[in-house]
């Protein structure tokens, strides 16, 4: 049975650009990597706040990251680093396009 990617959509009301580097400096393996399963990670600001776009190679792969790493680093307390737990919206995705993005300055 193959497997299906799955989007995360994490909302951080008054979250920060700062917050979010802290945040992602502590539960991604190294500047410019992803976490085992995921295929896609994109963030930015937002009304109200910090949003956050994950999109994983399974449910199960983001389960994996939420319980082992992502929940419990936050619940710990992530120095400089967002101070509540995310608004979440899952997405059961039909469609991933890859696109060549070359970056922003």
């Amino acid at each position: 049975m193959a497997t299906t990617p799955y989007g995360i959509v994490h909302f951080f009301p008054g979250g920060t650009r700062e917050q979010y580097l802290s945040s992602i400096a502590a539960v991604h393996p190294g500047e410019g990597q992803l976490p085992a399963g995921q295929i896609f990670h994109a963030s930015g600001a937002s009304v109200g706040g910090w949003t956050v776009l994950a999109v994983h190679e399974s449910k199960e792969s983001w389960e994996i990251f939420r319980d082992t790493i992502l929940f419990p680093q936050m619940e710990a307390g992530i120095k400089g680093g967002f101070e509540t737990m995310p608004v979440e919206t899952a997405i059961d995705l039909i469609t991933v396009m890859p696109h060549k993005y070359m970056g922003v300055p």
